[in-house]
């Protein structure tokens, strides 16, 4: 299932986003923020489990996320606010981290790094800014599922059309949460309107 979200405030953050005038700080920020928006969405489903803790009142039980079952998974760079967002909100949550670089040649994405922690039956949230041809977030996929988690969801900032449909054909059973998907992609494979991009958005490497 593809959710995208649609209140005003999301749609808001990302004109900041797509404004050139954003500096690195506010566009961190405000990918941050979307995030939170973005996981706020995806887990509202999820079941909660009892957890005793020491009040005002003395020991009581209440609701609480199995944090420990939840793995946040970032491509780099462009993905590192959208984790450390996640890890604000859920932090006994376990970090994991892949590296693919786009050829320019070929627009296929070439894997380099992998450090991804034991997924075995837990859930796992691949964060990536941009879904753009979906190359990258198709083989992020498989890479995960062959580590065999319980359930895998995506939380994106910008998608175009081609890519959230290519990723949703090649795999079906992942749910994709996304602010915004736009236009299309252009000739170079870019996403239009878009917001140019987001991992040198984010550091100042233009």
């Amino acid at each position: 299932m593809i959710y995208e979200l649609s209140n005003p405030v999301t749609k808001t953050l990302i004109t900041h986003l797509r404004d050139q005038k954003s500096d690195a700080i506010r566009f961190r920020h405000t990918v941050a923020e979307l995030t939170k928006q973005l996981v706020y969405e995806a887990l509202k489903a999820f079941p909660l489990k009892q957890k005793e803790i020491e009040t005002w009142q003395g020991a009581c039980s209440f609701g609480t996320l199995d944090e420990e079952n939840i793995i946040v998974v970032t491509v780099l760079r462009a993905g590192l606010p959208m984790l450390e967002s996640a890890l604000d909100l859920l932090p006994n949550c376990t970090a994991g981290f892949l590296a693919m670089k786009r050829d320019e040649t070929t627009h296929k994405s070439v894997l380099y790094y992998d450090r991804l922690p034991d997924c075995s039956a837990k859930t796992v949230l691949l964060v990536d800014p941009m879904l753009a041809t979906g190359g990258s977030m198709i083989d992020a996929l498989e890479l995960i599922k062959g580590r065999n988690p319980s359930k895998i969801l995506t939380l994106n900032i910008i998608g175009s059309p081609e890519g959230v449909q290519r990723v949703q054909k090649a795999h079906p059973d992942v749910d994709i949460f996304i602010a915004q998907i736009d236009e299309r992609l252009n000739d170079e494979k870019f996403i239009l309107p878009g917001l140019g991009d987001a991992g040198d958005r984010s550091y100042n490497t233009l």
